[in-house]
């Protein structure tokens, strides 16, 4: 296995993108707009400059990496030699089932097909192409050159081979692989989701505010940050977008989303790709500011 295809090329595109080009694979970048594909590889190219400051890398490798990626906005020329492709697109249902259409319709019977999804359905992704056996998740942890986790989550029909391959191939682009099986929100965000959604309801109920509850859980419980600057980190919108598939997908009062999650993705603060969420972040922001409303 030596050419892979990413499909997307947003934050966690390119860096799926890095990391394999990083290891040696020929890696074709594949996005709708070419203005999108030229900023990704300035971002990975950045990215690539950080690990020289660190001598994690030497310049030599940033120029072979940076060889190893080009760039497509046609999704049937990008695809064509690729022995897998990862899809790391919007985290859309509906987007995603039409992506995975396009592939089966154009890809070689015997590429395997990925999805990055955080929390949609590996089976019913599957089941719109005519390989379900081939179809698997990759989910990588945000920022992917730097985290070591991947979930492998395999799906219904999804074969031992296929799932084998994806694992010792996880290990070669030196991260730790983690097999789980197709429910709602597999492991990570089964589990981090109600978390980040107990702690908005901790907010929402005026048990405290914003800082006193990332601080518990920074110093009390060791974690590097607290569930509300996470949240604004992942996204607003995508935490509620994961809690309604926990919701859906178990049919559990448990993973409601809370209201005033509800209502502050529908008032357009989603975080820091917004500037504002639970925390204001401004250009250049060093210190985190408490959103107004929350003061």
């Amino acid at each position: 296995m030596k050419n892979i295809a990413v499909i997307g090329s947003g934050t966690m595109g390119n860096g799926i993108a890095h990391v394999f080009a990083q290891n040696g694979y020929n890696v074709s970048l594949i996005d709708i707009a070419q203005e999108a594909l030229d900023k990704a590889i300035k971002t990975i190219g950045a990215n690539l400059d950080r690990q020289i400051k660190k001598e994690i890398i030497s310049e030599e490798d940033k120029s072979t990496t940076l060889g190893n990626i080009t760039t497509y906005t046609s999704l049937s020329e990008g695809v064509g030699p690729a022995d897998l492709v990862v899809e790391a697109a919007t985290e859309n249902t509906d987007l995603k089932l039409k992506i995975f259409q396009d592939l089966d319709a154009v890809c070689g019977p015997d590429t395997i097909l990925a999805t990055n999804t955080s929390s949609i359905s590996i089976t019913k992704i599957a089941a719109v192409t005519n390989r379900s056996d081939k179809v698997i998740g990759m989910h990588f942890m945000n920022p992917v050159p730097v985290m070591k986790l991947i979930e492998v989550i395999r799906g219904y029909n999804t074969t031992d081979e296929v799932t084998q391959t994806i694992m010792e191939l996880s290990k070669k682009l030196g991260k730790v692989p983690v097999e789980v099986n197709d429910y709602p929100g597999f492991i990570a965000n089964r589990i981090l989701m109600p978390m980040i959604n107990e702690a908005i309801y901790s907010l929402y109920e005026g048990v405290a505010g914003v800082e006193e509850i990332d601080t518990v859980m920074k110093l009390g419980m060791a974690h590097p940050m607290g569930p509300l600057q996470l949240a604004d980190f992942i996204g607003l919108d995508v935490c509620l977008s994961i809690l309604n598939v926990l919701y859906n997908g178990f049919g559990n009062p448990k993973y409601a989303p809370c209201p005033l999650l509800v209502n502050m993705v529908e008032a357009g603060h989603k975080g820091v790709k917004s500037g504002n969420g639970f925390y204001a972040w401004g250009h250049g922001t060093k210190e985190l500011i408490v959103a107004d409303r929350f003061k």
